[in-house]
This record gives C-alpha cells, structure tokens and sequence, in this order.
C-alpha cells in the first residue's frame, strides 16, 4: 500500500478534530566481517505507522507496522480512545499548517541494488589488505533506503524517499587498533581501499604504545573524534525542549560568545553534501539553522509544540517522531561544522607538544548544563612533539566540557567526513585543533 491510500484510510476512519499520520519505510542491509572474514549478512524490511489523534488540546499516539486497512482504521480508533484519556494540554497549539517543501533528491538507485555479493567483495578488500599486513580487520557495510510521508487533517501532505550507506572498520594488531568509517546517500562513498589505508595507516603507527601522564594537553582531533562532540552537544541540548525545561548547555548564553570565533555549528538539512532530509517528522520544511555562529550561539532548533510554547517563534522544521512513551523534544539531525583552511598536517607541524587523538568512545553526560563529558580515546592516540608524531601513547580517560573544548579550537581543518549519527541522520565533521583538553587517567 502506498503512502497515498494510507493517509486517505487513515483520514477517512478518523473521528477526531484533527488527525496526523506518519509512515516510515526502511529496508536495511547489513554485512558484518570479523577476523579477516564475513561471518554475518542480515536484510530488515519494516513499517512503521503512528497516527496522533486531536481532541481540543488533547494528543493521543498510537503505533503499528500494520498496513492493511483494517488494522489502520483500528489503530485510528487506538489513537481516538488514548486522547480521550489525557488531561488537556493548553500549550499544545495544533497540528502543523502546510508549508511549501522543496524537493531534494537523495536517493541513489545503486544502494538500492545493492547486492551481498557486492558487499561482500568490499569487505574482501579490507580484509586482503588488512591479513596481507598482518592484522585482522572488522567492521560492517550498511545500505539502506527510508521512505517516509506526513499528512495531516489541515492539508499537510510530504512524502520523501533516501538511501543510506555506512561503512566502517577496526583493524587490530597484538596491542593496537586503528579505526576508518564513511557514510553518506551515494554508494560510491564507500571505498574499501581508502578505508583500509586508513585504518592500517594508525594500527602500523600504533604499535607498542606506551603509558602516558594524565593532564591537560592541546590536542588535534581527527574527524571522528569531532563528530562525538558535536553530537553529545545536540543530545545535551541542541534542542528547545532541553532549553525550556532548563537543562541544556545552552541556558543562560543564548546571544553570547561561548566558543572560539573560527567555530560556525549549522543544521542544514537539504545541503546534499550531507543526507539531507526536507522536512521534518511533522511535514514541516526544515530551515538551515545556525547553532553557532562564528563563536555566538544563536539558539536551540524548534518544532511545532516547542515553538507554540514561545510568543512568535516558529517550527525550525526538527520535529522527531511522536511517541506514546512520550515527547524528546526537537533534534538537529543534519549537523555541519564549517571547515577552515587549515590542512591536518600543518597543524601537527604547528603544535610543539600536544595528542593526536582518533577518536573516542562509551562518551557520557555528567553534567548537561555545561556539556560535561566524560569518555575514552580509542583506535589510535598519539604523542606529538616538535612538530611530528612522537609515538603512540595508551589510551587516556577524560571529563571536559565540550563547549570549553570548543572555545579553546585554534584550528578547523579543511577536509571534513561525513559520519552516520548515533542520534539520527549524519554529521559532517573535519580534524579540529584544541588548545587544551583534560585527561583525568589512562585505561587498560
């Protein structure tokens, strides 16, 4: 059934004075490889349909990857008897009103026909050339495609389709580890061969590393370890639900300079450099959104119910998909950091002594207000003196404010990469310097 006859079903059956329905499609297919062999191939096709139900000011959700018509018509009844029981909300506003959507195409037919064999082969390479080093590779390749489609009793009607790929490898020695990984819409992002030069190009240099001194040190950050601080700071609150209920890093510095001028932060999702999305999970057209621009921050991303929470203030098009669990709030799921001019090697060549760090992981909050974070280096840390890499140095520990981090950015490299995000959608980030970042102890 297609996402026309849905919506007509789902309207039709509906008693409720307004009425919403979103669709989603996705039809994934994943390749898992590990010592040096594949040893896993899954596809998942799945719908899911949750319509919301508006009675006055009281929402009532309900969910079900049934398409067939009665099942709608039963989910719409669902969704009717669940707004009947909640208690009016005066701050909801209503459904959103229709807005003109551009058209952005993100959809490649190659992901599409994408093929295990061709997976396979992919993940034959890294593996050739990580086993011929010596080492042994894993990681996953992923290709996917989404559809989605929101329409409303008020007019609302959108409907997109996308394609997804990601790629990534950890490929380890006796006592060391090096990391590459690659999204984007287009099949022809993943290429193996770059990938496993990458990731062999830190496990060669990794070797033996040895234990180093906990404090605070300048270091450079390579894209991935970027890509965690953008996006641990729009899970602690990029969004206007967290600020309006007083718990994002950005309550009290709405307007000010809190990062270094070099910093510019946007969500911008029908730039297709990205994996652009127009319109959010309400059917609202989304707005590139500046976060922060040139060192100021400008403020939270918006939908519907957080905007009509605001006198004058509008969706920004970041609506995330209702839920009967209850509301997330808004997220920017399309984030850029703007790269500089800067080039990874002279900014190694620039620093006289400081870490290179690949990146990080098991990152948690431990204080939203001042996006505190505390997490480990993986894959590939590296002493830097007099302008080279020294040596490879264990793993370290750390707890740093990510906005700090960001005021201390001396350097915004050139080339950015583009990463699937653990919060949706993906990020585009390059190799930044910093000058300082605090290590609280070394790992094992």
């Amino acid at each position: 059934m297609n996402f026309h006859e849905i919506a007509d079903v789902v309207m039709n059956a509906s008693p409720a004075e307004q009425t919403e329905v979103l669709a989603m499609e996705q039809d994934e297919s994943l390749t898992r490889f590990a010592n040096n062999c594949v040893h896993q191939n899954v596809t998942e096709l799945n719908a899911q349909i949750t319509v919301r139900a508006v009675i006055g000011t009281r929402v009532g959700i309900a969910v079900s990857n049934d398409t067939r018509h009665d099942s709608l018509k039963q989910l719409v009844a669902r969704a009717f008897e669940a707004a009947k029981l909640q208690p009016e909300n005066p701050e909801f506003k209503g459904l959103p009103k229709p807005m003109p959507i551009p058209h952005v195409d993100s959809f490649d037919p190659s992901v599409a026909e994408c093929t295990p064999e061709r997976r396979a082969a992919n993940v034959g390479l890294i593996c050739r050339k990580a086993a011929g080093a010596g080492f042994s590779a894993a990681g996953s390749i992923t290709t996917s495609m989404f559809a989605i489609g929101v329409a409303n009793s008020g007019g609302v009607f959108a409907e997109h389709k996308s394609t997804m790929v990601d790629a990534s490898t950890v490929i380890m020695g006796s006592n060391c580890s090096g990391w590459a990984q690659t999204s984007g819409w287009r099949l022809e992002v993943i290429d193996p061969e770059s990938l496993a030069a990458d990731a062999l190009s830190k496990v060669k240099l990794g070797a033996n590393p040895v234990d180093y001194e906990p404090g605070e040190y300048a270091v450079i950050l390579d894209s991935y370890a970027t890509a965690d601080l953008l996006e641990m700071l729009a899970f602690d609150g990029m969004g206007a639900l967290a600020v309006q209920e007083g718990r994002s890093w950005m309550n009290g510095r709405i307007g000010q300079r809190i990062m270094a001028d070099i910093v510019t932060i946007v969500d911008d999702g029908c730039d297709r450099s990205g994996v652009p999305w127009p319109f959010d999970f309400e059917g609202v057209p989304k707005q590139v959104h500046p976060i922060v621009e040139a060192g100021v921050l400008r403020g939270p991303v918006y939908d519907s119910f957080t905007a009509g929470r605001e006198s004058g203030r509008l969706s920004t098009g970041h609506a995330t998909p209702p839920s009967p669990q209850g509301r997330f709030g808004p997220v920017p799921m399309n984030l850029f950091l703007r790269p500089g001019a800067t080039p990874l090697a002279e900014m190694i060549q620039s620093m006289k002594l400081g870490l290179y760090i690949t990146r990080f992981w098991y990152t948690r909050t431990v204080h939203p207000r001042d996006a505190v974070v505390t997490g480990m280096t993986r894959d590939g840390t590296f002493l830097i003196r007099d302008g080279e890499i020294a040596h490879p140095i264990k793993s370290l520990r750390f707890t740093q404010s990510y906005v700090e981090a960001f005021k201390n950015a001396e350097a915004i490299g050139e080339k950015p990469r583009l990463l699937r995000s653990g919060i949706g959608g993906a990020t585009s980030a390059p190799p930044v310097k910093l000058g300082k970042f605090r290590f609280t102890s070394s790992t094992r």
